[in-house]
């Protein structure tokens, strides 16, 4: 009798509803009394409402498992959607954004909670398995994004403290709701991670605080994410922290062109951008994926007659031909780093202050470095004053668009195309292998790599030790002077590797010649799980779509 070796749960699929296509099936006219859309404005239903039943039966045609629903606040219908859902046999993923962008909100801060009884019925049928967080670091770093009245962070106030004060702060509180939920789940006979918190993230920022609170990962892919950095921290993050990760596909973008678009920058990607990004955050081997939103997918043309778009075309040879066609022997537990960058998560995305909501704390220059270093390991095609394109120097052409067009005039079967060269978000930048941890991170988490890089403001004294100890196993460990104590502030070999020093990372021509024969080819991107390495390569001349090849390694 041969042995079999089982694979990993392969990703779960879903889709998260509809902003502007059409009404909540369930709450109809309710959802065009509320905004839907971060733009600050109600946008009118473009397409016939389709019933429940059709909605949910148009979801399973394109080979979606659960659904993401952000509950409108009244939570008119929400009792029927989750009826609905359970006869059909499909999960639920219950999300907060209508919450956060309307109110109602915890008292002093500028979040909306799923109301407890509505986990417990969701719990009860058999359906939930997830609580989404929409862009809670945005909310804390940017607390007047929705709420006007007050300057109110998602996870509570911040001014006044520390650095390490303010981490800790939002840590606890993540930790505080996490655990409410949990209790609601075992009250429900349910395993107390049966459906983890969901931290879903533009910024790259916060991925390892939130984690050590207790949410489940969930990075943005597409969106103005540099896709190497951004995935990334967010493997580091549920590495270090052990914790679920989920990606994604965000619609949402800066780009415009000749595809179908329901509104500026909605879609902000073109559809092969689109596949090849699904096909990417596949291969990081998480639990769950969906695409944010449908209403990009499908047009419904009324009497529960759906016409799928080039992007539904795109999502359903993913989900119908590609997965079951490429079955994962690796899942995002067994990511590991050949080169591990290491630096404390203080929340700074280029925009240099209110690190974690804190406006009476000037931002550290030392939090720059970490842009830097991000500079050296792609080669310089990661800009060295931020980690997302919401910094200066981009000019989105969604922008344009929203100028140019009158709001009645959506969608555009055909989109916008001013010539070539409009677009400004590929998906490749070269990256070799690299996972992002933070300042506590332990000498086992930290692998074998053979470059550790380690930046930001500060470093605890048992990571700090654990990285000597892999100089003297043979790394490269390339240091911010002021992390190092006195007594480690001098470069040279360290039993059998090497510790370097330095003051500025793009700078110091040491640091280039020592980090070259570890950044990997300018045309490739690597990230290795454990004896696997997927590699990415441009499938154009600008990089926004790619090709991909699944590489076997020799046990080092």
């Amino acid at each position: 009798m041969t042995d079999t070796i089982a694979r990993p749960t392969p990703p779960t699929l879903g889709l998260q509803g509809p902003v502007v296509a059409w009404h909540d099936p369930w709450a109809k006219e309710r959802s065009d009394e509320i905004m839907r859309t971060g733009t600050g404005i109600v946008y009118p239903s473009q397409d016939p409402a389709p019933t429940p039943g059709e909605f949910v039966r148009a979801m399973q045609e394109l080979g979606a498992a659960f659904y993401v629903h952000h509950l409108i606040p009244s939570l008119a219908g929400q009792s029927e959607m989750i009826r609905d859902l359970a006869r059909a046999g499909m999960r639920l993923c219950l999300g907060n954004e209508y919450g956060n962008i309307n109110g109602p909100y915890v008292e002093g801060t500028n979040r909306y909670d799923v109301p407890d009884e509505m986990l417990a019925e969701a719990a009860s049928a058999g359906i939930l398995m997830g609580v989404l967080y929409d862009e809670p670091e945005h909310l804390q770093i940017n607390a007047g994004q929705y709420r006007k009245d007050a300057f109110l962070p998602h996870w509570g106030a911040t001014d006044g403290l520390s650095l390490p004060e303010a981490s800790d702060r939002v840590a606890s509180a993540v930790a505080s709701r996490a655990l409410a939920v949990r209790r609601i789940l075992e009250a429900e006979g349910l395993r107390a991670d049966a459906a983890p918190l969901v931290s879903e993230q533009v910024f790259p920022v916060l991925f390892h605080v939130q984690a050590r609170g207790g949410m489940a990962v969930c990075p943005k892919v597409m969106k103005e994410s540099f896709q190497p950095l951004q995935l990334a921290t967010a493997l580091g993050a549920a590495k270090q922290y052990g914790r679920d990760l989920w990606i994604c596909a965000d619609l949402w973008g800066p780009d415009v062109g000749p595809w179908f678009t329901r509104t500026s920058g909605f879609p902000g990607h073109s559809p092969e951008e689109f596949a090849s990004a699904l096909r990417m955050g596949y291969l990081m081997g998480p639990t769950h994926l969906f695409a944010e939103n449908i209403d990009c997918l499908l047009r419904h043309e009324g009497g529960g007659r759906f016409r799928r778009t080039a992007f539904g075309d795109a999502w359903e040879e993913f989900a119908r031909g590609f997965v079951p066609s490429h079955p994962l022997d690796w899942s995002h537990r067994d990511a590991e780093a050949d080169i591990a960058f290491v630096h404390a998560d203080d929340s700074n995305y280029g925009q240099n202050a209110r690190l974690f909501g804190n406006r009476s704390l000037e931002a550290p220059a030392e939090t720059q470095s970490v842009f830097h270093v991000w500079r050296l390991l792609s080669r310089g095609a990661i800009p060295a004053h931020g980690s997302c394109m919401h910094i200066p120097g981009y000019d989105f052409p969604r922008h344009r668009l929203k100028k140019e067009t009158p709001i009645g005039d959506f969608p555009l079967e055909r989109g916008r195309e001013w010539g070539r060269g409009q677009g400004v978000h590929p998906l490749f930048l070269p990256s070799n292998n690299v996972l992002v941890y933070d300042e506590t991170v332990s000498e086992k988490r930290l692998g074998s790599p053979r470059l550790i890089v380690a930046a930001g403001t500060r470093l605890s004294t048992g990571t700090l030790n654990a990285m000597r100890r892999k100089a003297n196993d043979g790394a490269l460990v390339v240091i911010a002077s002021w992390l190092a104590p006195e007594a480690w502030r001098s470069s040279g070999r360290v039993g059998n590797g090497q510790w370097l020093v330095t003051d500025d990372f793009l700078g110091d021509e040491r640091v280039r010649e020592a980090i070259e024969p570890f950044l990997g080819s300018p045309d490739r991107w690597t990230q290795r799980f454990g004896g696997t390495e997927v590699r990415f390569a441009k499938g154009d001349a600008a990089g926004f779509t790619l090709d991909f090849e699944i590489a076997r390694l020799r046990t080092r």
